[in-house]
């Protein structure tokens, strides 16, 4: 059995992560639910960019994004991904594997409407990853899609969450003289019980 207390010690990787990123929402300066997000196009090159983590629900890790951008089409054509959150505050991160799956029923419905109006909008607007000629194009798209929706947009069809269920979670926190503290928790499947494991730093 693995040393695991104080910060590392429970028996649900979810619940750690949940207080792991409660913790950083009272000392990072921004945006403390950011993940850098890989995926890889169908060479097996990988993308990686930052996007905001909504959700760490009891079975995986949710995200919002338009489905026809590389991320979206990258992640269905694969159906999987990697992610890590860092926080210097805190000299901790969480990185995470596993499968993917679209998550755009009524969850994505509630979360597009409680977005302001300008961001609701601009999901409409943007043909996201596509080649732009200029501000001004994307501004005035903006302006035809506010006219043509109003001020209660439905959620676009390509637009929505992904859920991300880990086979792997890797909890880690840094350590005097670089003797890091990981732990990580494994599993075959979402079916599968949790391994956990100390790891070399």
């Amino acid at each position: 059995m693995t040393d695991r207390t104080g910060k590392f010690a429970g028996d649900n990787p979810f619940s750690i992560a949940r207080d792991w990123l409660a913790e950083a929402e009272t000392s990072e300066p921004n945006d403390p639910n950011a993940i850098a997000l890989a995926t890889v196009d169908p060479d097996g090159l990988p993308n990686v960019r930052m996007v905001l983590l909504k959700e760490i629900a009891e079975d995986g890790f949710v995200f919002y994004t338009n489905y026809e951008g590389t991320k979206g089409q990258e992640l269905a054509a694969s159906g999987k991904a990697a992610f890590v959150m860092h926080w210097k505050s805190l000299r901790r991160q969480i990185r995470v594997r596993g499968t993917v799956e679209r998550q755009d029923g009524p969850e994505a419905d509630e979360y597009y409407a409680s977005r302001s109006l300008k961001s609701r909008l601009g999901a409409w607007a943007s043909k996201q990853s596509r080649p732009l000629s200029s501000r001004g194009a994307l501004m005035a798209e903006v302006a035809k899609v506010s006219a043509r929706h109003g001020l209660n947009p439905q959620r676009p069809p390509f637009w929505g969450g992904f859920k991300i269920t880990p086979v792997e979670i890797e909890f880690w926190a840094d350590g005097d003289f670089r003797l890091h503290d990981r732990f990580v928790w494994r599993r075959e499947n979402a079916d599968a019980q949790w391994e956990i494991m100390r790891l070399n730093p």
